[in-house]
């Protein structure tokens, strides 16, 4: 891609400079989007990977300095461009601490800002082509191996930790490929039974026939092929956890003896009539709708209600998109840990991750919906690194056709004011009444969930649709 056709986010909270500087930049090839305030630049930044951001460093409200430290934490190869009115050397050197290429102090010439991009993408150009560069991104807003900085997943963090000092059961549920076990490893490992096994099983994978046998055990000659006694992951998991994937496979005669288990903590080996005593903690998951399939008459209530003491919903990944440049990194550094130990090297002889991700990959890694959710997610930027073939970057043709062909996520349209002026309120209805719809048709007609897509209450959203119900009428 050439420079030319740039992707920028412009900050500027003065419309007629930020104006016309975007029709200057848009004059020579670069796509641009405006933003007039700090809060509106990080908020575009969690959607769209952008390749370079001009921010001034005197906004209102969120300054230009936290702007600039947002944008390069979440894609750290961005061009970060930093303008002032109010432009010294502390300033300068300053921003450049922060991360920012250079510092151009108004009032200046286009050509002077050209100047300074061009010189920018050349720099980054070369550096790309001879030296290793690593993406650093944030941590600390992981549980464990959970990995994610958006509001679902902070939100999902502190129930986690929350429910992680607790012996309670816990239904884990998610689309497949969310990363339920992973979930549940987290919440073993944070909790007081960490030095104690973690035992997991897939219901799915076993058996109908063997799966009891698993679970519970049996005794010497219980049945054929039983040659000797064998302690079922229940005792396996005694004062650990066990984790029980895809619950809501089990047979209806397992599922009584599983309601028994959580009922008096005891049961027996197939064959014994010796009564087992345990001391588990059980956590479950499904990717079923376990209500619907105990309206269907396929699952227990009772063992539903035992199961769902405390339930922990995992968000696919395409409702948060904001987290994908966190998880990328995480894979590149998970794959060049797992390389390091197969080749013998310890932390020490590691080289820095030789590899990072182009923005305009990105943008298409962000753009795509992943049906397979964090798991494809990996399995894609592992393909990725089979295919760089020496290159220090991952690029758009090292991807999946499929994620290849995903479109990017689109920036704002210009609006076009035309000679007759328009009906700025009808406008902003029309626009309003889109995110409203498109918020509805990916959350199924589920205002609640609709409505924390938008950052609102379920209140105020039912409050806009009847409003906008109202204007569509006249």
């Amino acid at each position: 891609m050439s420079d030319a056709s740039k992707h920028v986010l412009l900050v500027e909270d003065e419309a007629p400079l930020r104006q016309a500087i975007a029709e200057q930049l848009a004059d020579r090839g670069y796509q641009v989007e405006q933003a007039d305030s700090g809060e509106a630049a990080v908020a575009r930044l969690s959607e769209f990977a952008f390749d370079i951001i001009i921010t001034d460093l005197r906004l209102p409200g969120l300054d230009g300095s936290h702007v600039l430290e947002a944008a390069v934490k979440r894609y750290p190869d961005i061009i970060a461009i930093v303008v002032t009115g109010f432009g010294t050397v502390k300033d300068a050197v300053e921003a450049i601490k922060r991360g920012a290429w250079d510092f151009v102090s108004k009032p200046f010439q286009i050509d002077q800002l050209l100047h300074v991009l061009e010189s920018a993408l050349e720099q980054r150009r070369l550096r790309m082509e001879n030296a290793y560069l690593r993406a650093q991104l944030e941590r600390r807003y992981s549980f464990a191996d959970v990995i994610g900085k958006s509001r679902v997943m902070t939100e999902l963090f502190q129930l986690l930790e929350t429910v992680a000092s607790t012996s309670s059961t816990i239904l884990i549920t998610g689309e497949t490929g969310t990363g339920k076990e992973v979930a549940a490893r987290a919440i073993h490992q944070a909790s007081p039974r960490h030095p104690q096994r973690f035992v997991a099983l897939n219901c799915s994978a076993i058996p109908e026939s063997l799966l009891e046998a698993e679970i519970f055990g049996h005794v010497r000659g219980a049945f054929t092929g039983a040659v000797a006694a064998r302690a079922g992951r229940l005792e396996q998991a005694h004062k650990g956890t066990l984790f029980l994937d895809e619950v809501g496979t089990m047979t209806a005669a397992l599922q009584m003896k599983l309601l028994r288990v959580l009922q008096e903590r005891e049961f027996e080996r197939i064959g014994d009539t010796h009564t087992v005593k345990v001391d588990v903690r059980v956590i479950a998951a499904t990717n079923s709708d376990l209500r619907r399939l105990v309206a269907e008459g396929q699952f227990r209530e009772d063992l539903f209600y035992r199961l769902n003491v405390i339930p922990v919903h995992l968000p696919p990944l395409r409702d948060r998109k904001e987290d994908i440049p966190l998880l990328v990194q995480h894979f590149l550094d998970k794959i060049d840990a797992d390389r390091a130990s197969r080749e013998g090297r310890g932390p020490s002889e590691r080289a820095a991750p030789a590899i990072t991700v182009s923005q305009e990959a990105m943008r298409r890694l962000m753009a795509y919906q992943w049906p397979g959710n964090v798991r494809q997610l990996e399995n894609a930027i592992e393909r990725a690194l089979a295919f760089t073939a020496g290159r220090s970057q991952i690029d758009v043709e090292q991807l999946p056709v499929e994620v290849q062909q995903s479109q990017e996520i689109a920036l704002a349209a210009p609006v076009t004011l035309p000679e007759e002026g328009l009906d700025l309120g009808a406008f902003m209805a029309d626009v309003e009444r889109e995110l409203i719809q498109r918020s509805l048709e990916r959350t199924g007609g589920n205002k609640g969930q609709a409505a924390r897509l938008l950052n609102l209450k379920r209140t105020t959203l039912v409050e806009k649709l009847k409003r906008l119900d109202k204007v569509s009428s006249r």
